[in-house]
Parts: C-alpha cells; sequence; structure tokens
C-alpha cells in the first residue's frame, strides 16, 4: 500500500511571507487522515511546522502517521526549508512516540497549574518590590541575550535566534518596563536582593516569562520562592491558571516546577532537514 499526501487547497502565502497549505493523506487514494505544514511565523520561511496531523480512528496504528511526517519532510524540503518543527499534547502518547520515531529532538515543554483562591506566603524574611527602572534596562539587556543564547543552544542559528528575541521583546513590551499587564518584580532576603521575576497577566491565566535567582543565591531555595511569588501575583490578579515554558536539559527548573505540581500541557519538537 501506498501512501501519500494530496492537497486539499492551492499554496496559501501570508502578509508576513510565510506559507501553508492542507493535505489528505491517502492510501492507495482512499482518504485516512489529514495534514497541516506552514512555515514558522517565529523564525520565517526557512522552518517548517506540521501544525496538525490526524489519522483516522480505523486506520491508526499502521504506519500511516510515520509516513505522512516524512512526506511532509520531503515537501518542506522542496520549500527550502532547513528545519522542521511539530509540538504535540502533553497526554498525546501516539504524538510523542511518533516524534521520537522520527528523529525530532524535543526542545521545549509548556506546563501549566491551576490555582486555588488563597496565595502562597513566601518564606520568612523574603519579600518582594517593583523593579525599578535602572533595574528593568540592566535585566533587559542581559535577559535578551540569554533567551537568544537558549535558541542557539537547540539548533537555531545565531542570527535567527537573536532576531526572534528581537521580536519577542518588541512585541511583549513595547513600553518597556510600563507595558500593561506585565509585572516586574524583585525577590528580596532579608533586605538583598536575590532574584528577579518576569509574570504577564493574560485574560484566562498569569505567564512566567522569566524567573531567576542571582548567580551569587542561587541553590538556596529562592527559585521556589520566586514560583510561590508569581502565584501569588497571579491569585491577587484573579487568574485562575499560571503557565510557563522551560527549556529541555534544565532539569532543576523542570524538577522545581513538577514539585510544585505543574503538568505539561505541550511539547515542542524540531528536526534538520539535512
Amino acid at each position: 500500500m501506498t501512501t501519500t499526501l494530496r492537497p486539499t487547497e492551492p499554496l496559501q502565502r501570508a502578509a508576513d511571507g510565510t506559507r501553508s497549505r492542507r493535505y489528505q493523506v491517502c492510501v492507495n487514494s482512499r482518504p485516512v487522515g489529514a495534514i497541516r505544514l506552514a512555515t514558522s511565523h517565529a523564525f520565517g520561511d526557512s522552518v517548517a511546522v506540521i501544525d496538525e496531523l490526524r489519522i483516522d480512528e480505523p486506520d491508526r496504528r499502521r504506519g500511516r502517521g510515520t509516513v505522512a511526517a516524512l512526506a511532509a519532510e520531503e515537501v518542506a524540503r522542496g520549500w527550502g526549508c532547513r528545519r522542521i518543527e511539530a509540538s504535540v499534547a502533553g497526554d498525546a502518547e501516539a504524538g510523542l512516540g511518533l516524534a521520537r520515531t522520527l528523529g525530532y529532538v524535543l526542545r521545549n515543554r509548556g506546563m501549566t497549574k491551576p490555582l486555588g483562591d488563597a496565595p502562597p506566603a513566601l518564606p520568612a524574611g523574603s519579600a518582594a518590590r517593583p523593579m525599578t527602572r535602572d533595574e528593568f534596562e540592566t535585566w533587559h539587556a542581559y535577559e535578551s541575550q540569554e533567551y537568544a543564547r537558549t535558541w542557539i543552544e537547540r539548533g537555531v542559528p545565531e542570527v535567527e535566534a537573536y532576531a526572534k528575541a528581537r521580536r519577542d521583546h518588541e512585541l511583549l513590551l513595547p513600553r518597556g518596563l510600563d507595558t500593561e499587564n506585565m509585572l516586574f518584580s524583585v525577590l528580596e532576603q532579608e533586605g538583598v536582593r536575590v532574584g528577579v521575576l518576569w509574570l504577564a497577566l493574560r485574560e484566562d491565566r498569569a505567564y512566567v516569562f522569566d524567573v531567576e535567582a542571582d548567580a551569587a543565591h542561587r541553590g538556596r531555595g529562592h527559585g521556589r520562592t520566586l514560583m510561590l511569588l508569581a502565584e501569588a501575583q497571579a491569585i491577587a490578579a484573579g487568574r485562575p491558571l499560571i503557565g510557563l515554558n522551560v527549556f529541555a536539559g534544565n532539569t532543576p527548573a523542570e524538577r522545581l516546577y513538577e514539585s510544585l505540581g505543574y503538568t505539561t500541557t505541550r511539547y515542542g519538537f524540531y528536526k534538520p532537514l539535512l
């Protein structure tokens, strides 16, 4: 039997130059599923993204998804893409297995935690204050560099990584420290600065964009305290859910979030197209 992709629409072009197309997954010309292939809004037209891949129930567990994904990689190569990405729901065991089988590398996880009504108390001696403007400028320059570096370490070319860092910060922080619904906090322990927190307030949840203990104060539980601070601020703002992203390989952070009750809702994978 032959599994192929059959286009169901013309090639689509977005205003930002990215492209996309939907296909039927067919076995001997019989439709058995669907796939949508696009290029990345974050990294541009040289990076492909499998936006969705569905195989109908009667045809699952027969390798149809594997062949469809490989066919999508060939289409992406024809588009001139150098890398392909895919995201998989946290509870989609079949999707996770498929990604690993095809040689995709785990890059990051999206995690969330439902919040209660009572904000957690910070440990004795710990207190938070708003970040000053001078502190923000210093932190922002450092955080932008670190953000780009994390992408570079995970297979993104340096030029693309720095461009993404610049775009993301321009989009998220158009007014810098004064951007609406962005909270920037400094954690102090007995009056001494020990870490920083960047929390965004979205419509249905809060989102931790940056949490970091200062280098001289790491290994003393301040990362946990910063996360408790994030939850307290989210609850005070009336958000019932808190989310974050953690890059693969950041084992201390992964363990911390899991110990605090965060669960994985989505995995992000990538694969170079040789």
